[in-house]
């Protein structure tokens, strides 16, 4: 005796794993690129400010670490050889902002020193760094 024959069920494509598989690819893009944010500053520990705002013109970094290194664009630099070579950048594009990035443990006289030699230059733009609290 033959028994009856099932029909055949088409075959079928589940999509909704690959549905999970994009999702997760694009969240993790999503989250890589909150990420990528562009430090030409040493790291250092700076002071929280409130009225804090963000610059956009093209910056010239100057940090000042623990220790009282003086760096220009992440290369060091003595203090006296400073405004020498701000000078040119800043004559190379006159837009530009020399930010001070600074060290909350760096002494107010430290600051004040780099702010002085940074004063003598002509036609500067001074901005200090700071983050949100």
């Amino acid at each position: 005796m033959r028994l009856p024959e099932e029909p055949d069920i088409p075959p079928q494509i589940n999509i909704v794993p690959m549905i999970d598989v994009i999702f997760a690819i694009l969240t993790f893009f999503v989250l890589s690129t909150l990420f990528l944010t562009r430090s030409e500053g040493l790291p250092v520990n700076l002071p929280g400010a409130v009225s804090a705002e963000s610059q956009a013109q093209t910056q010239i970094v100057v940090t000042i670490d623990r220790d009282g290194n003086v760096s220009l664009n992440r290369q060091p630099i003595s203090l006296e050889a400073l405004n020498a070579q701000v000078q040119p950048l800043i004559q190379a594009n006159t837009n530009s902002i020399v930010v001070i990035n600074a060290d909350t443990d760096v002494s107010h006289g430290q600051v004040v020193a780099v702010m002085d030699q940074l004063r003598q230059i002509q036609g500067i733009r001074m901005a200090i760094a700071t983050q949100r609290p």
